[in-house]
C-alpha cells in the first residue's frame, strides 16, 4: 500500500492542487472564506499504514468534541500551506515536523464554518513521542488506513437544511465517530486513491 500511495501523488504531479474544490456548498457558508490547512498523517506501522486523528476537547468554541486531523488556519508567517500543516501538527500533538513526509495534497475542502482547507498528507515515521495540547486536543487515535479508505465503512446521511436536503458520511470506528469534514476529507482521499473510471 505503500508503493501505492507514494506512485499516486508522483502520477498525480500538480493537478490536485487546482481540483475543484468540495465540501459545502457555498450557500451554506457565511462571510468570506478563511485560508486553513490539515495534516492527514499517515503513520508507517510494522502492521501497516494508520491515519493519526485526534478528538478534540468538549470546551473549544468551534468543533468541540469532534474528531478532526490536526490543522488550523493558515498564518500570515507561513510561507505554505505545508508549512501551516506541519505547524499546526506540532502545536496540537507535538509531531516533530522532521518525522513528516510530505507526499501530496488533495483537493480544497470547504467547510460550514467558513473555512477553505488543504488536505497535506504526509508519511510519519515511528516512534511517536506525542505531547498533546490539553487545550485543544483530549485523545488521538490510529484507525488503519485500509479501513477509512473501504467504502463499506463509510455511511452517508441525509438531513434537512432550510428546506434542501444535505448529505454527509460518517465512519464509526472503535466507538469513535469520524464524521463532517474529517469524513468528507477522507472520502476525498479514497476518490483520490481509487478514482471510478
Amino acid at each position: 500500500m505503500l508503493v501505492f500511495l507514494r506512485r499516486r501523488f508522483v502520477e498525480s504531479g500538480e493537478q490536485m492542487i487546482s481540483a475543484d474544490p468540495t465540501g459545502a456548498d457555498l450557500d451554506l457558508i457565511k462571510g468570506e472564506l478563511i485560508p486553513a490547512a490539515v495534516l492527514i498523517p499517515v503513520v508507517m506501522r510494522e502492521t501497516g499504514l494508520t491515519v493519526l486523528l485526534t478528538q478534540r476537547t468538549a470546551h473549544l468554541r468551534d468543533h468541540a468534541g469532534q474528531v478532526s486531523f490536526p490543522g488550523g488556519r493558515c498564518e500570515p508567517d507561513d510561507p505554505s500551506v505545508e508549512a501551516t500543516a506541519l505547524r499546526e501538527a506540532e502545536e496540537e500533538v507535538g509531531l516533530i515536523p522532521s518525522q513528516v513526509e510530505i507526499i501530496g495534497r488533495l483537493p480544497v475542502f470547504r467547510t460550514i464554518t467558513s473555512f477553505s482547507v488543504v488536505p497535506v498528507v504526509g508519511l510519519v515515521r515511528p516512534p511517536l513521542n506525542l505531547k498533546l495540547d490539553d487545550f485543544e486536543v483530549a485523545d488521538v487515535f490510529e484507525p488503519p488506513l485500509e479501513f477509512l479508505m473501504d467504502s463499506r465503512n463509510h455511511v452517508r446521511h441525509e438531513v434537512d437544511v432550510r428546506g434542501t436536503t444535505r448529505a454527509y458520511w460518517s465512519m464509526p470506528w472503535g466507538g469513535y465517530h469520524i464524521w463532517g469534514a474529517t469524513a468528507g476529507m477522507l472520502i476525498s482521499f479514497r476518490d483520490f486513491l481509487f478514482p471510478i473510471s
